[in-house]
């Protein structure tokens, strides 16, 4: 024995994947691909949106939130408060706004529009921005997020309302 530590050499392929997963990954893009493409080509209809369904309750509502707190300011088209939520109550709802923000700057128009608050025969609820075409079906966020705007529409149907309470 002369004293010296055998090293093993590795070669490239002992680290490469299997040719045919990765020609079967790019088979599977590919298809991906070429289905979109049709799809748009053909303006197929969409499939897979949310159920359409009467509106039971409506609300107009301006949204005014602290980006560096997470606190939201509702107020109804009137200015008159609906909801002062601090950053622990209003996470999801400043969330939301955030969301209403970027797409605004994206299309370049007023930042400060009232929102469209929906509540539908079926239990869902959506939000819509008239100014950007912008929507969301709450009830894709869960539950608990679904109902802080399910109280917020509740508020503001009822008029003056105390601060909101957990």
């Amino acid at each position: 024995m002369s004293g010296y530590a055998t090293a093993r050499v590795y070669s490239d392929r002992d680290s490469m994947l299997p040719r045919g997963l990765v020609r079967g990954m790019l088979g599977l893009v590919c298809a991906v691909l070429a289905l979109v493409t049709f799809a748009r080509v053909t303006d197929r209809p969409l499939e897979s949106v949310p159920p359409v369904s009467p509106v039971i309750a409506e609300a107009r509502l301006i949204l005014e939130s602290d980006a560096a707190s997470g606190a939201v300011a509702v107020s109804d088209m009137d200015g008159a408060p609906v909801a002062d939520l601090s950053p622990e109550e209003g996470g999801f709802v400043a969330g939301v706004h955030r969301v209403i923000l970027r797409e605004r700057i994206r299309h370049r128009v007023s930042l400060d529009s009232p929102v469209v608050l929906q509540s539908f025969v079926n239990g869902r609820m959506a939000i819509t921005d008239p100014a950007t075409g912008w929507r969301a079906d709450l009830m894709g966020f869960g539950a608990d997020n679904a109902n802080a705007f399910a109280r917020l529409l509740a508020y503001s149907q009822k008029g003056n309302q105390p601060r909101w309470e957990y």
